[in-house]
């Protein structure tokens, strides 16, 4: 079956007078990340980046106006697919190989999704019998021959690293388990963390190429300890702090030996 053009394939929100939260509504929610756009003074943060099925950074032309640091939180595609279209590209250290790699092709095509496939994501918690994509951005583009851009990050993160914005500063949390690099961004003075895929309020993967279940235990052990106000997800709704707490303590009873 064909899927219609999208009239447009990017929808934002403001949360509040710095804070837009940008997202694409025709992509599966496995595969639907958060990408944040926080104002500062001297400086922009961007928070991942989505598919790169279209351009973001031509979608967002009138939220990029100022110099803008693009950190990737981890480099699965749904993550780091528009980060080669920004000059800032900031990452951890465990995640630059696969960044700068990236991938020549690969399928979003229900079609090309095996029964055992499915049946492993719907086990997680996502049914993807509806497919992937609910719309494409413009003819000719093909879901079956995705290409995910390889860049080289312009900087390379590690734990207690700063992204600093002039007014604001946030230090780099390194919380394995879904990736070996995956990072959060952590504000202290505010309480708030941009959590990636180490912590979201959907089903969390542990089981993927890459996850490592007891670093992500560990990394839940260290949520549980972080005096959270608000945590921006990589994917679903933000959230605070008992929320937080239900998540980590569910996951970690989950995973008990």
């Amino acid at each position: 079956m064909s899927l219609p053009i999208a009239e447009r394939w990017f929808e934002r929100r403001d949360l509040d007078a710095d804070l837009t939260l940008i997202w694409e509504p025709h992509v599966h929610p496995l595969l639907r990340c958060n990408i944040w756009r926080l104002r500062g003074r001297d400086a922009d943060l961007l928070v991942d980046t989505g598919m790169g099925i279209t351009t973001l950074r031509e979608a967002g032309a009138d939220l990029f106006e100022k110099p803008l640091l693009a950190v990737a939180t981890h480099a699965h595609g749904d993550h780091v697919g528009g980060l080669h279209e920004f000059d800032c590209r900031l990452c951890h250290g465990a995640e630059a190989q696969a960044l700068s790699e990236g991938r020549d092709s690969y399928s979003l095509d229900l079609a090309d999704f095996s029964a055992d496939a499915q049946a492993r994501l719907a086990k997680a918690g996502y049914d993807i019998s509806d497919g992937l994509l609910t719309a494409i951005p413009h003819p000719g583009y093909r879901p079956a021959a995705h290409v995910l851009k390889g860049y080289e990050p312009t900087r390379v993160l590690a734990e207690g690293d700063v992204v600093d914005l002039g007014d604001r500063a946030f230090e780099v949390l390194h919380l394995p388990g879904h990736s070996p690099g995956s990072i959060g961004l952590w504000e202290a003075a505010t309480g708030t963390l941009f959590s990636g895929d180490a912590i979201y309020d959907g089903p969390l993967l542990d089981e993927i190429a890459g996850a490592d279940i007891p670093a992500y235990r560990r990394t839940m052990e260290r949520l549980l300890k972080l005096p959270v106000q608000v945590v921006h997800g990589g994917h679903d709704d933000s959230f605070g702090a008992e929320r937080l707490a239900q998540i980590a303590v569910a996951y970690l009873r989950r995973t008990e030996a």
